[in-house]
């Protein structure tokens, strides 16, 4: 089974970027639908974006359009979320999350749909 490794957290001050890379293993990571979802201390995990298995649809919630871009790059086995403009308020743990499932039309923002996580990368944004 796939595994999924999370990489480019870290402390950056408001207005800065940072990119996180979910990297993949397994051969059939281009049929993967992946999220990224975040969570901070007491409450619920949110959805951030997503990207479809097939790359040419993206979603995102409120918060971060127009800041946030998810990519893929399938060659590589990773998924990228490039975060611009960054708040304090987007402090928190972000995970990459995964599964396959082709009748998706856009991907889902709810974590129980998903049943491959990775361990999660702390970012960090001071005011």
């Amino acid at each position: 089974q796939a595994q999924l490794v999370e990489s480019g957290g870290g402390l950056v001050q408001a207005g800065g970027s940072l990119r996180l890379s979910c990297a993949a293993s397994g051969r059939t990571f281009n049929l993967y639908n992946v999220g990224w979802f975040r969570q901070t201390p007491g409450k619920e995990r949110e959805f951030v974006a997503g990207v479809m298995w097939a790359g040419g649809s993206t979603d995102y919630t409120d918060s971060v359009k127009g800041r946030f871009t998810i990519s893929r790059d399938n060659a590589k086995s990773t998924v990228y979320l490039q975060m611009n403009s960054l708040r304090p308020e987007d402090t928190a743990v972000y995970s990459c999350a995964a599964t396959i499932n082709l009748s998706w039309i856009k991907a889902s923002q709810k974590s129980e749909d998903y049943e491959l996580w990775g361990q999660g990368t702390q970012v960090t944004v001071s005011s």
